[in-house]
């Protein structure tokens, strides 16, 4: 007992030290992370660049831990199948008053403790459910990887279209100073009888139009905001800076081989092939349930004289042991040919299932291929109108220098350069949008920040 003492202690104290030498390797790994409550508490607003946003997005998913426990539940699942083509030993007892001749509702006779042992050798329909739910586990993990994709996704999205609008709104706060500065021009030409009443509520219009515009995007930016505060695991009262930032070169990939990546890498298509082939064992399994079943068991029983045994039995025998085989044979069995009739349905409704997924697949590429397209078309219209806005303004400048123009020309020509500026934000943003969805249907999404 005390050498059982000793080894118990030091086996606690080689836990408690290794919990501590754990612990000391993950505070030095992480020391020069600062992490979301840190920054909260230094009050500083965090820097975050698009990628930190993914990570710390991954880190922090709901939708990722809410898949983690699917998969863990799909693989038990998986397991109770399978388990009873292993060992399974069972104790218990069948004491009990007998009346006549002993035996219990299960056909074994009464006993004060038995111990019994079975396993499955050979049972073709349920070795073929047990293979379905391990395809049906590995599917999880699909669905898994889908999730991460949809939060990388959701965050990049969400961060881009942040830095979209906090530009936008640096514009149209400029913006509204040059409305203020054209109504202001505008009230005093009325006032010395140059220009009509119509042209100042023309200008107070423009200056209400702009205002109503810096509210709408005050609260987009707010709902992105909180957002990606959720998304990244921060307080409510934390503030994010976000840069200007443009997807990795690896976006960029010709549509042929988004197709051949998206036939191969695609979550859907992924989930409807693992689909067939979990339909395809059960079929299989189903087929050969005219097979005969062999099972291995044995049985330890200790019995009891109060039973009556000897009034019916030659001899009594207090400690029995059994083993060997239980072989069936079906003859007719309808159920298996329901069975079959049942799987065979399912296998052909997930084929036609998959081929019309790798149909939409097709279709669903080269669709989203030729959006890109035509939002770079379009980023590259806006970029050529806001560079032609820009040397507009640079001629109106020169001409009001010489006092060919008034300011009014000159803040008019700044608000159209203003407006191509936000045009090109958005046809900027809209061709990103555009290759995330591209790239998440072809199953490269997570590959670009790797």
């Amino acid at each position: 007992m005390r050498l059982l003492g000793r080894i118990a202690g030091t086996s606690a104290l080689l836990v408690l030290y290794g919990g501590a030498a754990g612990a000391q390797e993950q505070s030095a790994l992480h020391a020069g992370q600062p992490t979301a409550q840190e920054a909260v508490k230094e009050g500083s607003p965090v820097a975050l660049t698009l990628k930190r946003a993914i990570e710390l997005a991954l880190q922090n998913s709901k939708e990722i831990q809410v898949a983690k426990i699917q998969a863990s539940v799909a693989d038990r699942a998986a397991q109770i199948t399978k388990a009873q083509f292993m060992p399974n030993l069972y104790a218990g007892s069948g004491a009990g008053y007998t009346l006549g001749i002993p035996e219990t509702p299960g056909g074994r006779a009464p006993s004060i403790f038995n111990v019994s042992y079975t396993e499955q050798i050979l049972n073709e329909p349920l070795r073929g459910q047990a293979k379905e739910t391990q395809e049906q586990s590995k599917a999880q993990k699909i669905v898994l990887e889908d999730a991460r994709n949809s939060v990388i996704a959701r965050t990049a999205m969400a961060y881009l279209e942040l830095g979209k609008v906090r530009h936008s709104l640096e514009l149209l706060r400029r913006e509204q100073e040059s409305a203020e500065k054209i109504l202001q021009v505008t009230q005093e030409r009325q006032g010395e009888g140059y220009e009509l009443p119509v042209e100042v509520t023309k200008a107070q219009l423009t200056k209400a139009q702009v205002i109503q515009r810096i509210l709408q995007l005050e609260g987009r930016e707010d709902e992105l905001e909180v957002f990606l505060r959720y998304q990244a695991g921060f307080s409510e009262a934390q503030a994010i800076e976000v840069m200007p930032e443009e997807l990795p070169g690896e976006a960029e990939l010709a549509g042929d081989n988004l197709v051949a990546m998206a036939m191969t890498r695609n979550a859907g298509l992924q989930l409807a092939a693992s689909d067939v082939r979990a339909k395809e064992f059960r079929l299989k399994g189903e087929r050969r349930g005219y097979f005969p079943t062999v099972e291995l068991v044995s049985i330890y029983s200790v019995l009891a004289q109060f039973n009556n045994y000897l009034q019916f039995f030659r001899t009594f025998q207090r400690n029995n042991f059994n083993a060997g085989i239980d072989v069936r044979v079906p003859i007719f069995s309808a159920q298996t040919k329901a069975a079959i009739g049942l799987a065979q349905i399912n296998l052909e409704a997930a084929k036609v299932n998959l081929t019309n997924k790798r149909t939409e697949l097709t279709a669903d590429v080269r669709q989203k291929t030729r959006r890109v397209r035509e939002r770079d078309a379009a980023k590259e219209v806006a970029r050529l109108e806001l560079q032609l806005a820009q040397q507009n303004v640079a001629v109106f400048q020169s001409q009001f220098a010489e006092g060919k123009l008034n300011l009014r020309e000159v803040e008019r020509a700044r608000l159209e350069e203003n407006e191509k500026w936000m045009a090109y934000l958005d046809a900027n943003f809209q061709k990103q949008q555009a290759q995330l969805e591209l790239l998440r249907t072809a199953g490269e999404l997570e590959k670009v920040w790797q």
